[in-house]
């Protein structure tokens, strides 16, 4: 066997990873890892497991609520524009979105970064959104791991997956179904713009298109096609633990892949339907472009993307406004979009309207 020139015997670089680089890549993000600390948490890296300490984050008798996601095609568009500053923060909405809604705090991450050939500086950028992502959360970043794995992944490719924990009391888990009756309140909560769902399609009609992603947006004058796709996805957890906190909310359903369609029956109880207005509210530019622009109709529009609204409450009559209130206290836009009524044995979606694409 013929070995590498200048060297006496193979090495794990020789094989394609680089382990400087890896630890290179620690050094950046511990700082950043360390500003997401909180109680109960040190968010120190470097241990073989991250440690949380439950009882000092005053949880007395919790439940615990765990998600795991990642943030699916959009990545490909990160990868081939070279702005990675937004899709940490997908990352982290993608799991604590869904941990909040069941009524839960996040309480700490991890990422998963998993690549051909370590960039310090493109991982770097990632993780320092995952960060920033987590510390407005209000969730620690206690670990993660970064993989080098050449041969797996080509050229600049790589992938993400992120794994969050969050924490209820016993008895404040969401939804409450049992107290859902006829005539409560749907409350929609605006999204950002596409979120990271359905980007297998957005690709798809960028290339049917002959777009290019540096190219200006045709919905967005300001941005070039690739930075308007790139929206990070909204961070509700300080808007939804604050409505929730108001008492009356009932259920809250994230609405990510198969939209408002799919996500909401799974929050309500037999023998109820949502009837939702779709003239209640106005989605962003981008969803009216992809269905012009590919002839998409609106009923795949809706089970598709999330079509201008990212989380949706259910709460009662007398306490609706005082929800919707405390969403826009702190920023976020809300409304209400419909209510529910009498349905058949599997709660469904009934809509009115028509959205204004």
């Amino acid at each position: 066997m013929n070995r590498p020139s200048g060297h006496n015997g193979l090495n794990y670089k020789d094989a394609g990873v680089d382990i400087d680089a890896g630890e290179a890549l620690v050094q950046r993000i511990s700082p950043l890892a360390r500003a997401t600390r909180r109680t109960g948490a040190q968010a120190d890296l470097g241990g073989f497991g991250g440690l949380f300490d439950i009882k000092a984050a005053g949880f007395k008798d919790p439940v615990l609520v765990a998600s795991t996601d990642g943030v699916g095609t959009k990545l490909k568009i990160a990868i081939d524009t070279g702005l990675f500053e937004w899709i940490g923060q997908d990352l982290v909405a993608m799991c604590v979105n869904d941990i909040v809604v069941q009524g839960a705090e996040p309480l700490f991450f991890l990422d998963y970064y998993a690549t051909g050939k370590l960039d310090v500086d493109a991982a770097a950028t990632v993780i320092g959104g995952v960060a920033n992502a987590c510390k407005e959360s209000g969730c620690a970043l206690i670990g993660g791991e970064t993989a080098e794995m050449p041969g797996l992944y080509a050229g600049q490719d790589f992938d993400l997956a992120g794994f969050a924990v969050g924490a209820a009391e016993r008895g404040n888990l969401l939804p409450n179904i049992e107290a859902m009756t006829a005539g409560d309140v749907l409350i929609g909560v605006s999204s950002s713009g596409l979120h990271s769902n359905g980007f297998s399609l957005v690709r798809r009609v960028v290339r049917e298109l002959g777009a290019t992603y540096d190219s200006q947006a045709p919905f967005a004058m300001d941005r070039t096609l690739g930075e308007a796709l790139l929206t990070p996805t909204r961070l509700y957890v300080k808007s939804t633990l604050a409505a929730i906190h108001t008492a009356g909310v009932k259920g809250l359903a994230h609405i990510t892949g198969g939209g408002i369609t799919e996500n909401l029956p799974r929050v309500l109880p037999k023998g109820l339907d949502a009837e939702i207005d779709l003239s209640t509210w106005a989605p962003q530019a981008v969803f009216g472009w992809l269905a012009k622009s590919a002839g998409i109709e609106a009923r795949e529009m809706l089970r598709t993307f999330n079509c201008g609204i990212g989380l949706i409450a259910v709460a009662s009559e007398k306490a609706a406004g005082h929800v919707i209130d405390a969403f826009q206290e702190f920023g976020d836009r809300a409304t209400r979009i419909g209510s529910l009524v009498i349905g058949g044995t599997e709660p469904a979606v009934r809509y009115t309207g028509a959205l204004k694409l």
